[in-house]
């Protein structure tokens, strides 16, 4: 049965308020921002749709594309598939790079294993080396002699000293020994040769 063309008008302005609720993200529940939403919210068919009111559903999905190519998604559940498709892709690529650098650091852990090895072989053959020297001996850095005795000091007194005993002393008495070191004490403060004590006894 064909139309009025107040029932006409009628649908159209249903089919109009539908799209421009539907492009404002007024999604019924259990609908979307498509054709098959637009019929229902319009109180039509969809083959009515397609065959009577093909102008408005051509209208309704361009309209909708401008505004997805604007950035702008009037569906909330395909904005937020939108979200979680892009953050996929992002999480994806950064496990794609983690795994580029752990295999690089498991490299790198495998290149200072080899180089520590080497490094303990090197050095236990320096170990290998030092145990192959002969241990000091009980001599060594004893002295200049040899034997951990220093040399003989110089003779106390000199020949100078000689004849020096005062007169009636005898050889050996403690007048003679007492003169002897008053001797020597003159000579090494005046620089002269020391005197030697055997030359008083």
């Amino acid at each position: 049965m064909a139309l009025s063309q107040d029932q006409r008008d009628q649908t159209e302005r249903r089919i109009r308020a539908a799209i421009d609720r539907l492009l404002a993200g007024q999604i019924p529940p259990g609908g979307a921002c498509d054709v098959k939403t637009l019929a229902r919210e319009a109180g039509i068919s969809r083959a009515s749709l397609y065959r009577t009111w093909g102008h408005l559903k051509d209208e309704f999905e361009q309209r909708r594309a401008a505004a997805w190519a604007a950035g702008h998604q009037p569906d909330p559940r395909e904005a937020r598939i939108a979200r979680l498709r892009d953050l996929n892709q992002r999480l994806t690529s950064k496990l794609a790079r983690t795994h580029t650098e752990f295999n690089q650091l498991k490299e790198r852990h495998q290149l200072l294993l080899s180089v520590l090895a080497a490094k303990d072989n090197e050095l236990q053959r320096l170990r290998r080396e030092l145990g192959t020297f002969p241990a000091p001996g009980p001599d060594q850095g004893q002295g200049d002699n040899g034997h951990g005795r220093h040399p003989p000091a110089p003779a106390l007194m000199s020949r100078q000293a000689q004849g020096r005993r005062p007169a009636g002393c005898p050889p050996g008495s403690s007048a003679s020994m007492t003169a002897a070191l008053i001797g020597l004490g003159k000579h090494r403060f005046s620089g002269q040769d020391q005197p030697r004590l055997g030359d008083y006894s």
